[in-house]
């Protein structure tokens, strides 16, 4: 089986430490299902979209342009890189 390549999907624009969200800029398309990459300075974390939210309505894909919510297991950091692993 191929090794998944990353594709940048945006960059954490903010976090809320008490719900464990980011505020994700999305420079390309995201959904449920995907499973995103998250790498900052001290920032390394790999999970599925289980989670995600515009204007705090939940949502099923965010898209370039948009700055979605994204529940994550992890602390993230302001200028982390978001990736989408692909098959």
């Amino acid at each position: 089986m191929p090794e998944p390549r990353m594709e940048e999907v945006g960059r954490v624009g903010g976090f809320f430490a008490h719900v464990s969200v980011a505020i994700v800029e999305l420079t390309a398309p995201l959904k449920l299902g995907d499973t995103v990459y998250i790498k900052g300075h001290t920032t390394d974390l790999q999970q599925p979209v289980e989670s995600l939210q515009l204007d705090r309505a939940p949502v099923q894909e965010g898209n370039a342009g948009q700055s979605v919510g994204l529940k994550v297991t992890a602390r993230c950091r302001k200028r982390d890189v978001v990736y989408k692993l692909v098959a």
